[in-house]
């Protein structure tokens, strides 16, 4: 049974297990694995090459010295996750860009329906429409920011969010609907054309 497993890829609770074991190797599979994903999400908050290479080689370097906190209470993609959200915003500190203290929510929106960022129509091209996107999320405040990118760009579920964030459902949605109505005001405020596409809405 052992030898038909062999060429099966390993879990990633496995390969930790073999990283703190001293297989620097199994590590480097858990880096392949997931720095894609880690690329993509970093690009929302910096487009400079070298800025984006420092921190998800910051992030890595961070989960493998801390690999042994890990506790297997979520996936190692959420722990490895919640390590890049706070790298990233240590580094928006260090450029003098503070973050908004985060405010919980007491009390419940009812208005948690999970719709999609606003997007501009086929007028404008394909890069315009990336472009004001990263130009509106780049002015919002680091908070409302972090919980669209999980969400909307990522694809991350409520529970993942929060475990990522260290807060709770209620607060994960009662922040994504502040921060899509955020993001539809600055685009609105910076792009008056896209107006009706929002009040009309689906």
């Amino acid at each position: 049974m052992a030898m038909a497993m062999d060429n099966a890829p390993l879990e990633d609770v496995d390969l930790v297990q073999e990283a703190l074991a001293g297989n620097q190797l199994s590590f480097q599979l858990l880096v392949e694995r997931y720095q894609g994903r880690l690329f993509g999400m970093v690009r929302h908050y910096t487009k400079n090459p070298v800025e984006i290479e420092d921190i998800v080689q910051d992030t890595f370097l961070k989960a493998y010295a801390r690999l042994g906190t890990f506790q297997h209470q979520s996936s190692f993609f959420t722990w490895l996750y919640r390590i890049a959200t706070n790298t990233i915003l240590d580094f928006l500190k260090r450029r003098g860009r503070s973050p908004v203290q985060a405010v919980e929510d007491p009390e419940a929106t009812g208005e948690t329906a999970d719709q999609d960022v606003v997007r501009p129509d086929s007028r404008i091209e394909r890069d315009e429409i990336v472009a004001i996107t990263h130009e509106v999320l780049g002015e919002m405040p680091e908070i409302f920011r972090t919980v669209l990118v999980l969400r909307e760009f990522e694809g991350q579920a409520y529970q993942e969010i929060a475990d990522i964030l260290g807060i709770s459902i209620g607060t994960v949605e009662s922040r994504l609907f502040r921060a899509r109505a955020r993001f539809k005001q600055k685009l609105v405020q910076k792009y008056p054309e896209f107006a009706p596409e929002i009040t009309d809405g689906p």
